[in-house]
């Protein structure tokens, strides 16, 4: 190697060489190599510049995972912040069932948010928890909470699906995670503790805004990272709630018991049912306390609809419920709870389900008017809300069986009218109050036909008893009365049943005459008469005569709320009131006691404490100015209604129906009403008030009186009570109000006989020669009859 060797310049040419020279050329570069050099050397001058920051970036991406753990392992088994309160849990308070109940005690309807019934764990039949534990928890007396066994199948599930979700939607679909794996505590601390949770972790706010949440939320989407949050809740509350029920209760075998008890209690069964003893009663009408060996099939059918109740629900052409009950069935033979015999007699059964009635009560108008009661009394004690929750019961007046009698005497009634006019059926519509005489105590209300138009009638509906004004018709007419009997007008008092007028129009400048039902006018005629045979002359005048603001406050004084027209016609009934304000009325009259109907006689709250009972609010009606005298009059009056031949209600005084009552019928312009309301005598009757109509006021037709369309449902009403000895011996009217009418007929019965014999004797006259004349003298004289 020469010199030139060493240098950048080509050597000269040689010049002994036979080779021509050369012509000179500049050296060839590589611009990419010369660039990557530099790039080389400048990273080697920040590595040499950040090489701490470097190593430190380095070792917390290999501790994060480690960071990560740690944090997780501390939040699920060492954090107890922000626990629940375990006292509530232990309490259980939950939403369960309230109850509305009659009198004695019978169930009239249920409600709640969550029909549920809580229950021991003793009283969850041991079929039933085998039927559990075999579906959802086999080894929830041996973990401490959490099954770790089950979590790498867990996993693999979540893999699949996200993969899954992720082939058919794309990379950015979210992680999956499926239901399953869950120990029973688990499940019970989601729906008890976390039951909001579910509801809000498909949103895109995170539950948990922490950093660990963040970063998950960055690599698998916020769903995905509230799902996770969830899922770890559920594991530190499993863990926290073993261990602190295991501390109160002294053994992890007794708060497993009491884990498992509120777990039946609580999970959701379909169709608004919550546990398994408001599921079983539900679907098969049978409660858990009649359950054996035998029941396997219905055991299993139940414990298969905690996975998805929309899915496994008992119904007809289910056969998803049918494979689920069968897989169960097979569980519990692999666990020796069940024989294979046993088992497969079980998967041969069909699913026989209870027989559901649409009609949820049999008094819907009677639980509208006690809700409209709980409002009013309830204050600060309670609430409607709270029957609602489960946290109060409701005792009422109500009798069930006297509600049942009334029900079916209603429809009856509306029947026999239907046959009388076929195009109205299914459309006519009635209502019926049965109050007891002493305190005003609603024993059976109907504020309507327990099936209109096809739809089984509802607590909510419209309640005819209580909530339609309608006009009383003549049934107004015994305060007319009662308003002159406390003037000093007597029963038998001569009034004049004559053509009268009364002021008509919008400016009373025209005159409307007054006419009677059967278009005749008697002229002058006892008192009493022209009340059983219901003269509506005699009512305008004598409303006239004692002036209508007495009318008014004599009603006012026997309970009357609603409005009353300050007009002549309100003494034919041409005011509205309803039906509960009319059959106080009467109430009060056959009684002599005055009284606010009610029928909430009691409430308290699951622990049996009284909250509430009704105030006796009987008196005396002295104390409302009715004098005894004049209580008297009146109750001979509608006694007379009955037992006068002429009587709008003779028909209830014949040897079928031996009962002695008093009472009115009522029928309002153009047939739109039929009414008729009565009593047993005092205290300890009863009084039955009947209003037959349609919703939208139409007629119902010519003579469909009060007599016709609604004394025979009163008629059977009071005879099935007194007959079911459902209201004690059956009272009778005091004898002077008995001899009273006997003395009445017994002088009509004497006048009759005069009448009749000054009418024979006017038929015979013309026979009778008017003179000894001289053609007539030889003529034999007829004698006149005596």
């Amino acid at each position: 190697m020469t010199l030139y060797d060493l240098r950048d310049d080509p050597p000269p040419p040689d010049p002994l060489s036979d080779a021509e020279p050369s012509t000179p050329t500049a050296p060839r570069r590589n611009p990419g190599a010369a660039r990557l050099m530099r790039s080389l050397r400048r990273a080697r001058q920040l590595l040499a510049r950040h090489s701490r920051r470097l190593a430190l970036f380095a070792t917390a991406l290999v501790l994060l995972p480690f960071l990560f753990g740690a944090g997780l392992i501390h939040r699920v088994y060492f954090d107890r912040s922000g626990v629940p309160d375990l006292d509530a849990f232990v309490r259980f308070d939950t939403p369960t069932t309230g109850t509305i109940q009659d009198a004695r005690g019978e169930v009239l309807i249920e409600l709640a948010h969550e029909y549920r019934r809580v229950i021991t764990y003793d009283e969850v039949p041991l079929v039933l928890r085998q039927a559990i534990l075999a579906t959802e928890d086999k080894n929830f007396f041996s973990h401490a909470g959490v099954e770790y066994r089950s979590l790498p199948r867990v996993l693999h599930r979540a893999a699949a699906h996200t993969l899954a979700a992720w082939w058919d939607g794309g990379p950015g679909s979210s992680v999956r995670l499926p239901q399953g794996g869950s120990t029973l505590t688990q499940q019970l601390v989601r729906g008890y503790f976390l039951r909001s949770i579910p509801t809000e972790e498909n949103g895109t706010t995170l539950l948990q805004d922490g950093w660990t949440t963040r970063l998950v939320a960055v690599a698998l989407g916020v769903p995905a990272a509230n799902k996770l949050y969830r899922k770890l809740e559920e594991v530190r509350l499993a863990l926290w709630l073993e261990d602190e029920l295991e501390r109160r209760y002294g053994s992890r075998e007794a708060a497993k018991r009491e884990i498992f008890a509120r777990y039946a209690s609580f999970v959701y069964l379909g169709h608004g049912r919550y546990g398994f003893a408001a599921a079983s009663e539900y679907y098969f009408g049978k409660p858990l306390a009649r359950y054996t060996a035998a029941d396997a099939g219905r055991a299993a059918l139940l414990a298969g609809i905690s996975k998805s109740p929309r899915d496994y629900a008992p119904a007809e052409n289910n056969p998803m419920a049918l494979r689920r009950r069968d897989e169960i069935l097979e569980l519990m033979v692999r666990r020796g709870d069940l024989t294979p015999e046993v088992a497969r007699l079980c998967q041969s059964q069909p699913v026989v389900l209870a027989k559901r009635s649409d009609i949820k009560t049999d008094a819907p108008a009677a639980i509208e008017t006690a809700f409209d009661e709980i409002k009013q009394r309830g204050g600060h004690r309670f609430t409607l809300d709270d029957l609602l929750l489960g946290r109060i019961r409701v005792r009422t007046t109500i009798d069930e069986r006297v509600q049942t009698i009334v029900n079916q005497s209603l429809e009856r009634g509306l029947s026999l009218y239907e046959r009388r006019h076929p195009k109205s059926k299914g459309l006519i519509q009635g209502s019926v109050v049965v109050l007891a005489n002493g305190d005003a105590a609603i024993l059976a209300q109907a504020g309507g036909r327990q099936v209109y138009r096809d739809r089984a009638n509802r607590y909510f509906d419209l309640n005819r008893a209580t909530r339609s004004l309608r006009q009383p018709g003549s049934a107004w007419k015994p305060l007319v009365y009662l308003a002159a009997f406390r003037n000093g007008v007597g029963l038998d008092a001569s009034v004049p049943d004559d053509p009268i007028a009364v002021p008509d129009g919008p400016d009373g400048s025209s005159l409307h005459w007054i006419s009677n039902y059967d278009g005749r006018f008697k002229g002058p005629i006892p008192v009493r008469q022209a009340l059983a045979e219901s003269r509506n002359a005699v009512a305008v005048w004598l409303t006239r005569q004692v002036g209508l603001s007495n009318v008014i406050q004599v009603a006012r004084r026997l309970g009357v709320r609603s409005p009353i027209q300050p007009y002549i016609s309100t003494a034919l009934g041409a005011s509205e009131v309803r039906l509960l304000e009319l059959s106080g009325v009467y109430r009060a009259m056959a009684s002599g006691v005055i009284a606010e109907p009610y029928v909430v006689a009691a409430v308290t709250d699951n622990a049996g404490q009284i909250l509430y009972e009704a105030p006796q609010t009987a008196r005396d009606i002295r104390s409302a100015g009715i004098e005894a005298d004049a209580l008297l009059r009146i109750q001979e009056g509608l006694r007379g209604v009955v037992r006068l031949p002429n009587g709008t209600a003779s028909s209830l005084n014949g040897r079928d129906f031996p009962i002695p009552v008093m009472g009115k019928t009522g029928t309002t312009s153009d047939f739109r009403d039929a009414l008729f309301v009565g009593s047993t005598y005092g205290p300890t009757g009863i009084t039955v008030a009947v209003r037959i109509g349609f919703d939208d006021n139409r007629a119902l037709g010519n003579k469909e009186t009060g007599a016709r369309a609604a004394l025979p449902i009163f008629r059977e009403i009071v005879l099935r009570i007194y007959k079911q000895q459902l209201a004690g011996p059956v009272p009778r009217f005091p004898q002077e109000i008995e001899d009273g009418i006997d003395a009445y007929l017994a002088q009509q019965a004497d006048l009759q006989l005069q009448e009749d014999e000054q009418r024979r004797l006017e038929e015979l006259q013309p026979l009778v020669a008017p003179g000894l004349g001289a053609v007539g003298a030889s003529a034999p004289v007829l004698p006149l009859p005596r």
